[in-house]
């Protein structure tokens, strides 16, 4: 069978997360197999990460923990306003962890979020979860795209500088500067 190529687009994978289904992809083609969603995506409302995807957010993680004015979360349920989202890594203000009273929708605005593209989501995806972020509140969000080896800093949604693999990032709003060699690694 000779299927056309098909990108989803928010509405339609919305769509699919309410019904809990998405369409297996086998070389970027659609198959007519549905398959239910994983109870991660469900929760999350995002891809399942690959190996490249949680390789490169441990190395984030790592590398911004010398950062000890700042604490780094990952995956953290968000609830900001009305809005839902889990970023990859979220920064906050440091402040000692409370383990008495954890937190499972956290409702503070972060500084910064930190999104990484999955195979399956678009560059177009991750600019509009960018565009919610600032909407609610975010000062820094950065965008990464593994296939490019590129990370994408905002400082406002019309305001961003592309950092490549071989060049140091710097958050200027954050006053965070990594090399970015140590995070593609």
């Amino acid at each position: 069978m000779n299927v056309a190529r098909q990108s989803f687009t928010a509405e339609k994978r919305l769509y699919l997360l309410q019904n809990k289904q998405h369409m297996e992809l086998y070389d970027h083609q659609p198959t007519e197999e549905v398959m239910p969603l994983s109870d991660y995506e469900i929760e999350r409302d995002k891809p399942m990460p690959s190996f490249n995807h949680g390789s490169i957010q441990a190395n984030l993680t790592a590398l911004l923990h010398a950062y000890k004015n700042y604490r780094t979360v990952s995956e953290v349920s968000l609830l900001l306003a009305d809005w839902l989202s889990v970023p990859d890594l979220a920064i906050y203000p440091k402040r000692p962890l409370d383990f008495q009273n954890d937190q499972i929708k956290v409702k503070e605005v972060p500084l910064a979020v930190v999104e990484i593209i999955s195979p399956s989501q678009s560059l177009h995806e991750l600019t509009d979860k960018a565009r919610q972020y600032f909407e609610h509140g975010v000062q820094s969000c950065w965008l990464v795209l593994l296939p490019l080896t590129t990370i994408c800093v905002f400082s406002s949604v019309n305001n961003y500088t592309f950092f490549r693999a071989h060049e140091t990032l710097e958050d200027q709003v954050l006053s965070i500067t990594l090399p970015l060699k140590e995070v593609f690694e």
